[in-house]
């Protein structure tokens, strides 16, 4: 049960809140991505879109098919990814994404390809989706490192993507490639105490998570899964410390609940 939570608050590396809150999104049909304008595609098995912004979407998505400039159906690709991400359907806006990356042939364009592809990874369900959406991370977010290696943020995302697949310890060694080159990346530094919650490795966590503490005392994710790591290593009042901090850094009710679980657990 513990490890199960642990899983649900740290994959994607989201705010616990955003794990609650926002609505999963999965790559379902080629035809969305063609650019199909019913309104039945649009919505397909994701989350309702508000009428105004599903609106301006179809008239996006009708432009695009309808143009036969490359240079504009670049711009209302553009476009109909930002539109997507405020919808939350997170493949759609990857797609769109890619499509006027390929044109504009920019760093600024490969980096939101692969952010937004690493966005639809982190909701994925299918073992089959989250492998595809992680290869299209890894090629797009792997263009940005090759031209500037100095973006940590990137390689951690591509560091994550591995999780998922038959080679994690790839993935962990990226991480531990970030530390040495910044001992304070926030990320990283959670991400290892995460992987090492999820193997058992407790002491190993707590060792992370509280490098993470010195760092930013106010991480609640952080917070979250230090406690845990304190509560499976039997040191309850070190875990106790931990959800209560949680529960002082974010009074959102999602936040909230998930802390007083694990206290009720702790009783």
């Amino acid at each position: 049960m513990v490890k199960t939570r642990v899983i649900l608050i740290g994959v994607g590396v989201l705010l616990v809140v955003l794990i609650f809150l926002l609505p999963k999104s999965v790559v379902e049909n080629e035809s969305q991505l063609q650019g199909e304008t019913s309104t039945e595609t649009i919505t397909g098995s994701h989350a309702p879109i508000p009428e105004t912004l599903r609106k301006n979407i179809q008239v996006l998505r009708g432009q695009y098919v309808a143009n036969v400039s490359n240079q504009k159906n670049a711009i209302f690709a553009d476009s109909l990814r930002a539109l997507y991400t405020q919808a939350g359907q997170f493949d759609s806006a990857a797609w769109f994404a890619e499509q006027a990356a390929t044109f504009f042939n920019t760093q600024e364009g490969y980096l939101k390809a692969g952010n937004s592809y690493y966005e639809a990874y982190t909701f994925a369900m299918e073992p089959s989706k989250q492998e595809e959406l992680a290869g299209k991370t890894r090629e797009w977010l792997g263009k940005v490192v090759a031209a500037d290696p100095k973006n940590l943020e990137a390689k951690t995302k591509i560091a994550m993507t591995y999780m998922s697949s038959a080679s994690p310890m790839q993935g962990i060694t990226l991480l531990r490639e970030v530390l040495e080159q910044d001992p304070k990346n926030e990320f990283a530094l959670y991400n290892l105490g995460m992987l090492s919650v999820q193997s058992g490795q407790y002491d190993r966590a707590i060792e992370r998570l509280e490098e993470l503490k010195a760092v930013n005392p106010n991480h609640i994710q952080g917070a979250l899964l230090l406690g845990v790591a304190y509560m499976n290593q039997g040191n309850k009042g070190k875990a106790r410390e931990q959800f209560e901090l949680v529960k002082k850094l974010d009074s959102d009710p999602a936040v909230q609940a998930t802390a007083d679980s694990y206290l009720q657990e702790l009783k």
